[in-house]
């Protein structure tokens, strides 16, 4: 692959006559570039019409340079490429240079008296220089150079603003960038203004996307395409004079813009230990709730622009604080989970680079079930930028001093800064969508199918055996119970249920265990039994302590006082398959979290009590023993 570079443009607020007089001191040796050893002028040539005339457009006193270079080696034993990527970064490692060199003999010149030189006009052209330098000839002539190339373009004034970049506005406005870099950042522009019909990105969005693939040009070009559909296709350009959040979600929405942080980046709050996520989804819809979130993102890269014209400096993320005081297992109903990892999918690919910071106060301990869940789907970089913080002394040295102003720091975190972020809270069921309503938006039919249903009848359990190969794996489950009560267990087991020798039929569907079994020899309750009533919506987790067989359980709930903790037997089930009574229904789900990845996110959270400490899904520490109870979330 041919290795390219091309410079932004470099303004000499010098005439143009002058700031050449200073380029041609350049030669024959340049003690300012040590890899110049010197040069000779083998051939020398003069246009006979001059040559195009370059000025700054805003001040014709001014001059504008830029320079480009390819570098193709052809053979060189099978590391040609190599080769070409090491020459170019050693050119480019001198080109930074080049304008402290021009403007040294700039003021070589004018020490020597030299600070004018007359204005250069074009000389007379004879007609057949004209046509000599334009390649025309008699037919049939050909000189020993080959033909001549097409005629030179005609005088014309270079255009900074819109199609060229300015190397002083990259550094001001877009912060400092290497030479490749800077290349870079121009070829994915001229590719742009090519091929792209519309409206030209921002330069600083532009540049998130070089960022996020490490400015590998091909890899930033076809992100940028797609995100660039993407945002013609569901006209996101349009989004913040377009969206306007029902009143549910601005009431119940628990996140908002709060003030900057430190270093001057936009600072926005989010309580998601208060946001009840499932109410929400089931109010306003899984879609709404993610155009919200790229509105956020919208105002956050307009609110970067502003803060960069505030505090004159490059200012292209924001921070993000997010309070988990309040957060439990209700949080990882499936669907919500799922929608959240699409929303992290859609931003990642669509507004990367936006994010400078992710402070996170008030940790509980669930917190490493849903960090193992979601940290999978977000990307490295991003990873490295989460900040946590699971204790309670957030504000002295270590904590949210360190990157918030104390001015600025939240009333509910301590601080004397009023936040008008709304509290969130459960969202009354009375503005849930009706079924209809979610059939409609697909909704529904989607959280079907990440659910299996199940019938309990009386005396005939609903069980589900779950193999852990090794201790401390995290057990998760959720459940919604459709009709009726029940009483939900679970078991731990050393052997695998089987079927046993009884009578054909005897076990019902659904049911693994038999009356063979004791209670503290073949199996044993690790979960108090919990009643479960209609309507409710169960969350849970169970650390394991040891390998072998879990048995989630689903019985009947029995009246008062008489609640089934054993097993049933025979005659139970034989009774409950033929009897027409009362039968309950629920849809259920559950997962298994490796035993590493949990230990990771347990040992970066218990880590980190003392002050903030990144969060990294490779730490392979042991963890101490944690234990969730089941949450009943309605």
């Amino acid at each position: 692959m041919v290795q390219k570079y091309q410079s932004p443009v470099r303004i000499y607020k010098y005439p143009f006559e002058l700031v050449m007089a200073a380029y041609e001191k350049r030669f024959p040796t340049c003690p300012q570039i040590p890899v110049f050893l010197g040069s000779e002028v083998l051939r020398e040539s003069r246009s006979a019409d001059g040559a195009v005339h370059v000025v700054h457009p805003e001040n014709e006193e001014w001059t504008c340079f830029e320079q480009s270079a390819s570098l193709d080696i052809r053979s060189f034993f099978g590391f040609e490429s190599a080769l070409e990527k090491i020459a170019m970064k050693q050119y480019t490692a001198n080109v930074k240079r080049g304008k402290e060199v021009i403007e040294h003999y700039l003021n070589e010149l004018i020490s020597q008296g030299t600070s004018h030189i007359p204005r250069w006009t074009p000389a007379p052209v004879r007609e057949e220089d004209a046509r000599s330098q334009a390649g025309l000839r008699d037919p049939g002539s050909l000189e020993a150079d080959g033909p001549r190339g097409p005629p030179a373009p005609a005088p014309e004034m270079m255009v900074t603003d819109g199609d060229k970049l300015d190397a002083d506005y990259i550094e001001q406005c877009l912060g400092h960038l290497t030479p490749m870099q800077e290349s870079c950042l121009i070829q994915l522009r001229h590719w742009l203004q090519d091929t792209h019909k519309g409206k030209i990105p921002k330069d600083e969005h532009i540049l998130r996307f070089l960022r996020a693939r490490d400015f590998h040009l091909d890899k930033a070009r076809e992100m940028l395409r797609q995100s660039l559909s993407w945002r013609k296709q569901h006209q996101v350009d349009l989004l913040l004079q377009t969206w306007r959040p029902p009143a549910l979600l601005e009431e119940f929405y628990a996140g908002g813009w709060h003030y900057q942080d430190i270093d001057g980046r936009p600072l926005y709050i989010l309580r998601l230990g208060h946001m009840d996520t499932k109410g929400l989804m089931k109010a306003v819809g899984e879609e709404a709730l993610l155009k919200h979130v790229l509105s956020v993102n919208e105002e956050g890269q307009k609110r970067c622009e502003g803060n960069t014209k505030q505090f004159g400096r490059p200012i292209s993320s924001w921070t993000c604080l997010v309070d988990l005081e309040g957060l439990n297992m209700r949080h990882l109903w499936r669907p919500g989970v799922k929608a959240l990892l699409r929303m992290i999918e859609v931003v990642e690919d669509n507004y990367p680079e936006t994010l400078g910071r992710l402070l996170i106060v008030r940790a509980p301990r669930v917190f490493p079930v849903l960090w193992t869940l979601i940290s999978p789907f977000i990307n490295e970089n991003t990873r490295q930028k989460f900040l946590i913080y699971s204790g309670s002394n957030y504000q002295g040295p270590g904590g949210l001093v360190d990157y918030l102003d104390r001015e600025v720091i939240p009333d509910f975190l301590g601080g004397e800064c009023v936040c008008n972020v709304p509290e969130g809270g459960l969202v009354p069921k009375s503005l849930y969508l009706t079924e209809e309503e979610q059939e409609h938006t697909d909704q529904l039919r989607q959280w079907r199918e990440t659910y299996q249903s199940a019938s309990v009848l009386r005396g005939a359990p609903h069980e589900v055996a779950v193999e852990i190969l090794e201790g401390e794996s995290v057990i998760t489950w959720d459940f919604d119970i459709l009709r009726g009560d029940v009483v939900f267990s679970l078991y731990h087991s050393k052997q695998v249920p089987r079927p046993g020798p009884q009578e054909p039929g005897a076990r019902a569907d659904g049911q693994l265990t038999d009356k063979g079994w004791v209670l503290g020899v073949d199996y044993s309750r690790v979960e108090a039994p919990l009643v479960c009533r209609e309507g409710e919506s169960i969350q849970g987790s169970h650390v394991t302590r040891w390998p072998g067989t879990y048995l989630l359980q689903w019985q009947m709930h029995s009246p008062p006082g008489n609640v089934a903790c054993s097993l049933p037997g025979v005659e139970d089930v034989l009774t409950a398959l033929h009897s027409p009574g009362p039968k309950c229904k629920l849809l259920y789900y559950y997962e298994v979290l490796a035993s590493e990845d949990f230990r990771g996110s347990m040992s970066s959270l218990e880590s980190c009590t003392s002050g903030f400490s990144q969060l990294s899904a490779t730490t392979s520490s042991s963890s101490g023993q944690s234990h969730s109870s089941p949450l009943v979330s309605r």
